[in-house]
C-alpha cells in the first residue's frame, strides 16, 4: 500500500471514531435520559441514598464498591501494561524518523498511529486511576454508620464520588475500545476503517439506554452534566477533588 493510501486509512479510521463521539455529545445535549452513561449516573447516584438509608447496610456498601474498586484496577492494571508494550513499539520509530541517521523516513502513518494508540491507552489509566480515587473516597463514606453524624456531613460528597467514579471507569472502558481499530489499522492500514465501524456498531448498542418500566428518561435528562455530580442540596462540607 502506497504512503498516500496508508495516511487515508488512517485518517478514515480516525474520523468514524471521532464523528461518532462529536455524535454522542450532541445528543447527550439533547436528550441525556437516552444515553447509558447519564442513566447509569443516575443509578449510582439513587443506590447511594438506598443504601445510606437503609440502617445495617454498611457492610454491603462496601463490598458493593470495593467489587466497583477492583474492576477499576483491573482496566487500570490493563491499561499500563499496554501503554508499557506501546512504549516499547514506539520508541524505535521516533528514533528512526527523528535521527541523526541520513535518509530517515521523516513522519509515517504509522508512526501516528502508535502515538494515537500510546494516548488512548494513556488516557485509559489516567480514568481509571482516578475511577480508583474516588471508589476508595466513597468507601470510606459509605462504611461510616448510617445514622451518624458523619455519615450525614459526607453524604453529598458520597453522593458525588459515586458519580465521578462510575463515569471514569466508564471512559477508561471506553478508550480500551478505542484501542481496537487503531492496532488494527497498524497490522494493515485497510483493517482499520472497518475495525472503526464495527467498534461504532458496538458503542451503539451500549450507549442506548432502554427505558426500564416506571422509569421516566425525561427525569433522568434533568440531571446534572456529567463530571460535575449532583449539587448539594445542603452546604456541609468542602469538597476536595
Amino acid at each position: 500500500m502506497s504512503n498516500m493510501a496508508a495516511w487515508l486509512a488512517a485518517l478514515a479510521t480516525v474520523a468514524i471514531l471521532m464523528a461518532y463521539e462529536v455524535a454522542l455529545t450532541f445528543g447527550h445535549r439533547r436528550r441525556p435520559g437516552r444515553l447509558a452513561r447519564t442513566a447509569h449516573a443516575v443509578l449510582r447516584e439513587e443506590w447511594f441514598d438506598a443504601v445510606s438509608a437503609q440502617k445495617g447496610s454498611e457492610i454491603l456498601a462496601v463490598q458493593t464498591l470495593r467489587n466497583s474498586l477492583m474492576s477499576a484496577t483491573m482496566t487500570a492494571s490493563t491499561a499500563v501494561l499496554g501503554l508499557m508494550g506501546t512504549v516499547t513499539l514506539v520508541a524505535p520509530s521516533l528514533r528512526a524518523n527523528f535521527g541523526d541517521a541520513p535518509g530517515a523516513p521523516g513522519f509515517t502513518s504509522r508512526l501516528a498511529l502508535e502515538l494515537a494508540l500510546m494516548a488512548l491507552l494513556f488516557a485509559s489509566l489516567a480514568s481509571s486511576v482516578m475511577a480508583v480515587r474516588y471508589y476508595n473516597h466513597a468507601g470510606f463514606i459509605a462504611a461510616m454508620p448510617v445514622d451518624s453524624e458523619a455519615r450525614h456531613g459526607w453524604s453529598n460528597a458520597g453522593r458525588v464520588y459515586v458519580r465521578r467514579a462510575g463515569i471514569l471507569y466508564s471512559w477508561g472502558l471506553r478508550h480500551l475500545m478505542l484501542v481496537a481499530p487503531i492496532l488494527a489499522s497498524v497490522v494493515h492500514p485497510a483493517a482499520g476503517p472497518v475495525a472503526a465501524l464495527g467498534v461504532v456498531a458496538v458503542l451503539l448498542s451500549f450507549d442506548r439506554f432502554q427505558n426500564n418500566e416506571g422509569r421516566d428518561a425525561g427525569a433522568l435528562g434533568q440531571e446534572t452534566t456529567e463530571g460535575e455530580g449532583t449539587v448539594p442540596k445542603t452546604p456541609s462540607r468542602r469538597i476536595r477533588t
